[in-house]
């Protein structure tokens, strides 16, 4: 979660913390999406909404969800894997980090 804070406001993306472990709903979609409590999960989504604003790639059965770009999301991305992710939704320019 430290590196995903870091790079987050390094590039000067705004983003909405939820705590997994107080909000169930939040838990819940989490677990659905990814099949674990995987922390970070970054989600782009439509204003205050939960859900990704694009659909999601599936994962092969019993994939980890580690650093795949699904779409509107990614789970526990390295630091250049975030920045990718930032850039193709157009929430970072090609020449930040």
């Amino acid at each position: 979660m430290v590196r995903a804070r870091r790079v987050l406001r390094e590039v000067r993306v705004p983003y909405r913390e939820i705590d997994i472990e107080a909000d169930e709903e939040a838990a819940a979609k989490v677990k659905d999406w990814t099949g674990f409590y995987s922390v970070p999960t970054i989600v782009v989504a439509e204003g205050e909404g939960l859900d990704p604003a694009l659909p999601l790639s599936p994962l092969p059965e019993g994939a980890s969800p580690r650093g795949v770009d699904r779409g509107g999301m990614i789970t526990e991305p390295r630091a250049d894997q975030l920045v990718s992710f930032l850039r193709r939704h157009g929430l970072v320019s090609h020449g930040t980090l």
